[in-house]
């Protein structure tokens, strides 16, 4: 590297976005991602002592791959190249492999290769890399926002470690935010700006774990806001939200803004309106509300006020609860409007919901036993205490159905299962008429 280049590259680093030029330089910098480099872990251990074997790492945008990478480059005594899998070509890739091959021939020095968006290459140019990963020619550094084990080679995922990047903590986004603010060197300290603590705490919020999109934010204020009459800059509540362009939302997730929405929600689904419900769902996703505690009630709402009357509204938002817990924001929200929608639009019946009530209370004032006729008869000596004995096999019977006692004695007239005219209840109630079952039905 010449002078010009060198002060071209200084310049450039100057004028770089905030969220480049906050990158750390050693990992005692990092913020977040304990689970994998807290200072005990593997990948801290093997940075710290210059022994990295090929690892891909593997995160939403914004959580720190391309961060833990310039940490790498800045710390190992290898050789460092990087390559852009949006841009990078074949010939991109030879020229790195051949250095890397002369490099480690003639001073027996290594390459760590890091490829940003790894999956972005297709089938031939991961196969490329391949047995230059495996005779040591290059230590593979991948980073990827798509799951590894569906986007990149198996033969590469075996040759490498693979890292989870989970979305930042808002406590950790507040801390990048406060060092961006102060830092006279990187950062923007020399503003002399103000980060006012409700104008932090929605960044933070907001941001949803990705430090760039935050810093990115903070730093379009800073820029763009005039100096107060203090003379420093401010960024209240106002300029945070314009700046990100998104607009406030008054929602505190711990108090009442909180409890009054999901409130809400519940009882447009109760109340079979899938308009308010999915009103309610969408001012809670744009506030950050955690989407596992929305698909939580959801699953709550289809057994409590739908129940049998269409048992598939549970089917549904069972599955809607594992998919968001997968895919995350922003899909998730398409996911939890389907399943809203449907335990609104379905029939309702808390049929079920009284008949468990019902029966908790019997329980909690009656002392009762089985039958003797219910009891087990296979274990141990059972069958010669009479355990069994008069037991009719429902299977035996025409409409497989026989009149018998299954309540204990003490309780045996009770009925706690009432079934509506709704919905699939209804079906419910056609087959207890068909058997016989009366009782339940009054």
């Amino acid at each position: 590297m010449d002078l010009f280049d060198y002060m071209k590259e200084k310049d450039m680093e100057k004028e770089s976005p905030l969220a480049s030029r906050m990158r750390p330089e050693t990992l005692d910098e990092v913020v977040g991602q304990e689970h994998i480099i807290g200072k005990d872990k593997l990948l801290y251990r093997a940075i710290k002592a210059d022994k990295l074997s090929s690892i891909i790492f593997y995160g939403p945008p914004g959580t720190g791959k391309t961060t833990l990478a310039s940490v790498i480059a800045k710390t190992t005594s290898a050789e460092f190249k990087r390559l852009n899998a949006t841009t990078a070509g074949k010939k991109d890739m030879e020229e790195v492999i051949r250095d890397a091959q002369d490099r480690r021939g003639m001073y027996g020095k290594k390459t760590i290769l890091f490829v940003d968006e790894i999956h972005r290459f297709n089938k031939g140019q991961q196969d490329y890399l391949l047995p230059f990963v495996e005779d040591g020619t290059i230590i593979l550094i991948g980073a990827t926002t798509e799951n590894p084990y569906f986007e990149v080679n198996s033969a590469l995922i075996s040759r490498s470690v693979i890292f989870e990047l989970r979305p930042l903590e808002k406590e950790d986004v507040r801390k990048l935010l406060r060092r961006a603010v102060t830092d006279p060197v990187k950062g923007l300290g020399s503003y002399h700006a103000v980060l006012e603590p409700d104008a932090e705490e929605f960044l933070a919020d907001i941001a949803g774990g990705d430090a760039r999109a935050a810093l990115n934010a903070i730093e379009l204020g800073v820029l763009t806001t005039r100096p107060s009459e203090d003379g420093r800059i401010h960024i209240d509540l106002a300029a945070a939200s314009e700046c990100i362009q998104k607009r406030v939302v008054r929602y505190d997730k711990t108090g009442d803004q909180h409890y009054d929405t999901i409130s809400a929600f519940i009882k447009s689904m109760r109340g079979s309106d899938p308009d308010a419900a999915v009103y309610y769902l969408a001012k809670m996703l744009y506030a950050g509300e955690d989407v596992k505690f929305i698909a939580r009630r959801i699953m709550i709402c289809a057994s409590e006020d739908v129940g049998n009357a269409d048992p598939m509204a549970m089917v549904v938002a069972a599955s809607a609860a594992a998919e968001v817990e997968r895919i995350g924001m922003p899909e998730s929200q398409l996911i939890l409007a389907q399943a809203a929608i449907y335990v609104a639009s379905a029939p309702k019946s808390n049929a079920c919901t009284n008949a468990v009530f019902a029966a908790m209370e019997s329980v909690k004032h009656q002392k009762t036993s089985v039958p003797v006729h219910l009891q087990d008869a296979h274990y141990k000596g059972s069958a010669k205490l009479g355990h069994g004995v008069g037991y009719q096999y429902a299977h035996d019977y025409p409409k497989h159905y026989v009149e018998q006692q299954y309540l204990p004695d003490e309780i045996k007239e009770e009925t706690f299962y009432h079934p509506t005219e709704n919905g699939y209840e209804k079906q419910i109630r056609t087959y207890f008429e068909w058997i016989g079952r009366e009782k339940n039905l009054q």
